[in-house]
């Protein structure tokens, strides 16, 4: 009978992803891929944490499914293009119909995202259900990704050049692209962004239009979800969208620093699980979601403000009962 663990052994664990130089080049692709997934998403998802909706990534991830049988069945082709229009449609599509029924009835937008992404994705199971024999959908794609599939393409020379510089397989190259597009927007309008999310009302009276902004991230929030979703599937993609940040914000308030961790817990995640997945055999796109989850946990249990050992301490009598640093720090701003 077969051991529902393997054994583990630090060695194995720690180098054999990089012992051979095939593997080795394979294994980079895809934590190069993990990381530009999780850099995109989580920083992203701080200003939904902020906003209080983190759930509309998780609709979006699930509605781009109608999208993409509606793409196969008009190109005629399961081309990433076509696809990747698509879902991107459907996912703007989404985001109009969570703040439509949001606005226009008394529904609060927990359950309006929810009408959303449940009926977007019932009609697109209708549709693979209808035009089986036309569309040709792998579900364990659909939910999971396929991002073990990029170092495989790349060691195929299969590479996307821009400007001459070789970017690797056209979906590596382009969430490559999205990435650096999300770092430089959200540097360009960081003041509008920060004070929308933060208090619509301030914004209103220092002439940031609150509206457009949210549209805006809405917008690119599809974005950056469909650009994801070929990777990472409509299931693990919100674990990319709210662990880094949810991790980062309980290690500190400052808004820049949680974007510098969100950062950083991106490639520990995309490398810790690139050695998971190794070692377990597995997914290696649930084995990052896996290490995101381990290290939000141990910034839950050790976080110097916020953490259990922290409020343990308090607890006993041995400390002030006064908040944290974190909250103080959070509430005057």
């Amino acid at each position: 009978m077969s051991e529902l663990i393997p054994p583990f052994h630090w060695h194995t664990f720690l180098f054999s992803p990089w012992n051979d130089p095939l593997i080795a080049t394979s294994n980079f692709w895809i934590v190069l891929m993990g990381f530009m997934v999780a850099t995109a998403c989580g920083l992203v998802g701080n200003y939904l944490i902020v906003r209080r909706m983190a759930l509309v990534g998780d609709a979006i991830s699930h509605s781009v499914l109608p999208g993409i049988a509606i793409a196969f069945l008009v190109s005629q082709t399961r081309g990433s293009t076509a696809m990747f229009i698509g879902a991107l449609i459907a996912g703007i599509v989404t985001t109009i119909i969570i703040e439509v029924i949001h606005k226009k009835t008394r529904v609060k937008q927990d359950a309006a995202i929810g009408i959303a992404f449940t009926s977007l994705f019932a009609i697109g199971v209708i549709l693979i259900s209808l035009f089986a024999a036309q569309i040709d959908l792998d579900q364990e794609c659909v939910l999971y990704g396929e991002i073990g599939y990029i170092g495989p393409e790349a060691l195929a020379g299969e590479h996307t050049r821009i400007f001459g510089i070789p970017l690797g397989p056209i979906t590596v190259a382009r969430m490559i692209l999205v990435t650096i597009a999300t770092c430089v927007l959200i540097a360009l309008f960081y003041k509008e962004l920060l004070v929308s999310s933060f208090d619509p009302g301030l914004a209103s009276s220092l002439g940031i239009n609150a509206t457009m902004v949210h549209y805006g991230l809405m917008s690119w929030l599809s974005v950056v979800v469909v650009s994801s979703f070929e990777s990472v599937g409509a299931i693990l993609v919100i674990g990319m969208l709210i662990l880094p940040g949810a991790t980062a914000a309980l290690l500190t308030a400052r808004f820049p620093r949680i974007l510098l961790l969100t950062v950083l817990n991106a490639a520990l995640s995309s490398l810790g699980g690139v050695h998971l997945a190794t070692w377990l055999n597995c997914s290696p796109a649930g084995a990052m979601v896996v290490m995101a989850s381990l290290l939000f946990s141990a910034a839950w249990i050790f976080s110097p403000h916020d953490g259990l050992i922290r409020r343990w301490y308090y607890m006993r009598g041995a400390g002030t009962s006064e908040p944290s640093e974190a909250t103080v720090e959070l509430t005057s701003k």
